[in-house]
């Protein structure tokens, strides 16, 4: 169970900001909906704070759920989500909404740019991808990429097509994936398919660890992303050692611990164990000094052989006299 702490502002009300019902309420999730307005609601009633066990009781949804709605906002940059400590507890600010001022992108001449065939081509083939009617503003957007990008048609295609196909369809989420490969230098569809095929390949990496977690979620929280790419980008390891570090985990813990994998694997690496032949030296060391120190232990404790011996009787007061002078009977 997880505590937010919130920054209170005591109001008898809960005023919605209007940026947030028009700008990003249309793109989520209702049940992220749900939980930015419950927290809202004891952000403004002057609570210091709430466990994620009643928000998700009162609306009837996991844990997991409230978890995933947060830092969906955190990235949507709504509230900042920071961690307290490492027993769980968060802190929750919600963010001061403000209208964006009115960017360059619409001083583009969208009539002058409509009369282009290879435009309008582009632009009505991401209206397919999209499944709806382009904006004034949004066309001004994409053709803005052309501009100041140097993005060809065909580039910003295959960029809406790998944002639609991760389920990320607002615009908010296409023009931080744009702003990335401009400051990648990503100019050729060449260099775009290679981009993309690395980030599919981290992620079917990524995928195949939780499976073998049993963890299935469509989203994962991104703690648990950072410590996962850690291991495959920073580590390096390959996906038969992460795996390796799962079974030791559940074979002393019963269950997944992330932290817990995160330890074997930074021992590991610490100590440059790279491999399944690394781990089985390492282990075969580790059994032949408990060995040997067993073998130790037993020998020491073993009776000598001198034990057996029957010893001599003696009368002990006869030699007390004797040490003394008084046998002497002058």
């Amino acid at each position: 169970m997880s505590t937010f702490m919130l920054k209170s502002k005591s109001l008898g009300f809960t005023p919605v900001n209007n940026i947030f019902i028009e700008k990003y309420m249309p793109q989520a999730r209702g049940e992220f909906i749900k939980i930015y307005l419950l927290m809202l609601k004891h952000d403004i009633s002057g609570e210091f704070g709430v466990s994620s066990s009643i928000l998700a009781s009162s609306l009837n949804l996991l844990e997991s759920d409230i978890m995933n709605a947060l830092n969906y906002w955190n990235d949507q940059e709504v509230i900042k989500f920071t961690q307290i400590d490492k027993m769980g507890n968060y802190n929750v600010e919600f963010i001061d909404l403000i209208q964006e001022p009115a960017k360059s992108t619409k001083q583009v001449d969208l009539l002058e740019a409509l009369d282009s065939t290879t435009t309008k081509d582009m632009l009505k083939d991401i209206e397919m991808l999209l499944a709806r009617p382009l904006s004034p503003n949004e066309m001004s957007i994409y053709l803005n990429w052309q501009r100041e990008f140097g993005f060809s048609s065909e580039l910003i295609l295959i960029l809406m097509e790998y944002c639609i196909s991760k389920g990320k369809s607002d615009s908010r989420y296409i023009e931080k994936v744009a702003l990335s490969w401009h400051d990648l230098k990503i100019s050729t569809i060449e260099q775009a398919q290679n981009l993309i095929k690395k980030a599919e390949d981290k992620w079917i990496n990524i995928r195949k660890i939780l499976t073998y977690l049993g963890i299935n979620n469509t989203d994962i929280m991104k703690p648990q992303q950072d410590l996962i790419e850690k291991w495959l980008l920073i580590y390096k390891f390959p996906n038969e050692v992460i795996l390796k570090a799962c079974d030791i985990c559940s074979e002393r813990l019963n269950r997944a611990d992330f932290k817990y994998i995160d330890g074997i694997l930074t021992n590991w690496n610490k100590n440059n164990i790279k491999t399944l032949e690394d781990i089985a030296l390492k282990d075969a060391k580790n059994t032949k000094n408990s060995k040997f120190q067993k073998s130790y232990n037993n020998n020491e404790k073993a009776p000598l052989k001198f034990n057996n011996f029957e010893g001599r009787e003696y009368d002990y007061d006869s030699l007390e006299k004797k040490l003394l002078g008084w046998d002497n009977d002058d």
